[in-house]
């Protein structure tokens, strides 16, 4: 079996982009419509560019997180410059659960967690497009793999 690379979904990270692209807009064209005439500085379109900063802190969090389904194994992999792995045997996964909100219902997108024998028991994957394909995926992959 080849291995099964997920990663989150970005269409939240799309929907702020396109707002905050919305926002400096409208202050690009205040500026020019009123506050230019009055000589005014360009402060209100450069404070709305700092706003490209949330959609981009979500982008690059969302990006250092990649699970892979390899063999009997899931490895969830997190973070940017200093990396935390954790690998999970399918034998061992005992329950898959999907958790939407209703934002999450609406694109399609949903948090998976995962729950195994042990101490740290529950694993969760946020904001994973098809969220319930992917947990039936892992069940089938868990059971093909020793648990009934």
């Amino acid at each position: 079996m080849a291995d099964i690379i997920l990663r989150p979904s970005t269409k939240f990270i799309l929907v702020g982009f396109l707002a905050v692209c919305l926002i400096i807009l409208a202050a690009l064209i205040v500026y020019t419509s009123l506050m230019r005439p009055l000589e005014q500085p360009p402060w209100l379109p450069a404070v709305s560019l700092l706003l490209l900063y949330f959609p981009l802190r979500s982008w690059i969090t969302q990006r250092t997180i990649k699970a892979t389904i390899s063999g009997d194994k899931l490895r969830v992999e997190t973070g940017f410059f200093s990396k935390s792995t954790r690998i999970i045997q399918l034998a061992k996964i005992q329950d898959v659960r999907v958790n939407q909100t209703l934002f999450q219902r609406i694109f399609g997108v949903g948090d998976v967690a995962i729950e195994t024998a042990g101490e740290a028991s529950r694993l969760i994957l946020p904001h994973f497009d098809s969220p319930n394909v992917l947990a039936e995926e892992i069940l089938a992959a868990s059971s093909h793999h020793g648990n009934p």
